[in-house]
């Protein structure tokens, strides 16, 4: 099989791997992760000239009509550049959300200022009781008139603070647990009874746990039709994990190098301890890791692009492999390189932390592997 990039990809890997090298060092990334806004706007509009806002997004609608596998080259490219631009938030979660789920009348007023990049987007789909599986949903929208009112809680919602619209799941139907019932709402976050507690996480990124408290909002706010959103989220989650396990696949590869280079040069015994077969193998463990879930990316990217009862499997056997090749390379990078792997002034240890964080977000390697276990029992 034919893995050489394209023409589209090959112009989105070379214009991020070229600005990551010339306007996104480590020292300006730490800069925008501490900054109140907690990344640039100035970038954000850049990305929507450079066609990055618009690389998943269909051509009625302003995009370029990229496929997964697109999208997994130009996350792979972010990875090493630790990117805490709310692309993540926006365009693979909520646009993409927003593509399959909402009518043509809203993806046409949505979609394309997400593309101009006048318009940010949050899915808060996430819950203390349901990081992952949204038939856990307890957050309900009651239906009043011509009206809705919500009531719940959603946890760890990447890019809240930043977000123009949220985009929430609420059950309308049914009891917790089951399959159908989920409605998807665009909530306005500045509505009376959301309140926002922001927060900074562990990898440098934004998030924020939303209340809903007597939320109301009319039966427009719905996106698509009422009571059959599941689907659609499953399928943007599954997605997601593809992009999340390409960008983690771009981190494996920036360690390894800067591990292989800091072994060159560190020196001990008069040598470089490059020279020290224990540590070569563990470089080459480190490598053997990275290939590994490279290919593991590639191919869930293709299966989870068919849909299907297998696009869950497949992708939780990638969060598996990207969860262990991640602890194990971002653990022998900290490790090789010494006490400075985990100082503050070393790229080395945010790029581990997340790694750390890609392994828990959209359900932990732990959490996928019990449901593969769970799913080959059953038959």
């Amino acid at each position: 099989m034919d893995f050489s990039l394209n023409d589209i990809q090959q112009m989105m890997q070379d214009s991020a791997a070229k600005f990551i090298q010339n306007d996104y060092d480590f020292e300006t990334r730490r800069g925008l992760s501490n900054s109140p806004a907690g990344y640039s706007e100035d970038n954000w509009k850049l990305f929507a000239e450079l066609g990055w806002l618009a690389l998943p997004i269909k051509e009625p609608y302003g995009g370029l009509d990229g496929d997964l596998v697109d999208t997994m080259v130009l996350q792979q490219e972010f990875g090493k550049g630790l990117l805490v631009e709310p692309y993540y938030a926006t365009v693979l979660l909520g646009a993409n959300l927003i593509q399959k789920q909402a009518n043509d009348a809203q993806k046409l007023e949505l979609l394309e200022q997400v593309v101009a990049g006048e318009l940010k987007l949050a899915l808060a789909h996430s819950e203390a009781q349901a990081a992952f599986d949204v038939s856990q949903t307890k957050t309900r929208a009651e239906k009043q008139g011509d009206q809705y009112v919500l009531n719940g809680h959603k946890a760890v919602v990447l890019g809240a603070e930043s977000a123009d619209y949220l985009l929430v799941p609420a059950r309308t139907s049914g009891a917790v647990g089951d399959a159908e019932g989920i409605t998807l709402f665009l909530i306005d976050p500045k509505s009376a009874g959301v309140q926002l507690r922001g927060y900074a996480t562990n990898d440098g990124l934004r998030a924020a746990d939303v209340g809903l408290t007597e939320v109301t909002v009319p039966a427009s706010s719905i996106l698509g039709q009422a009571d059959s959103a599941a689907p659609a989220i499953e399928l943007v989650l599954n997605e997601a994990i593809v992009a999340l396990g390409a960008e983690a696949v771009g981190i494996m590869e920036k360690l390894l190098a800067a591990t292989s280079e800091y072994i060159k040069t560190r020196q001990q015994f008069d040598q470089p301890i490059s020279r020290f077969q224990v540590l070569q193998h563990r470089l080459a463990d480190m490598f053997m890791e990275t290939e590994q879930a490279k290919s593991m990316v590639y191919f869930a990217a293709m299966e989870v692009a068919k849909g299907g009862p297998e696009a869950s499997r497949v992708a939780s056997m990638l969060k598996v492999k990207i969860g262990s090749a991640g602890r194990l390379v971002g653990q022998q990078a900290v490790q090789l390189h010494g006490g400075m792997g985990i100082t503050d002034e070393l790229d080395v240890g945010h790029f581990f932390k997340r790694l750390t964080c890609i392994n828990n977000q959209l359900g932990s390697r732990d959490y996928h592997l019990q449901s593969l276990i769970n799913k080959a029992a059953a038959g």
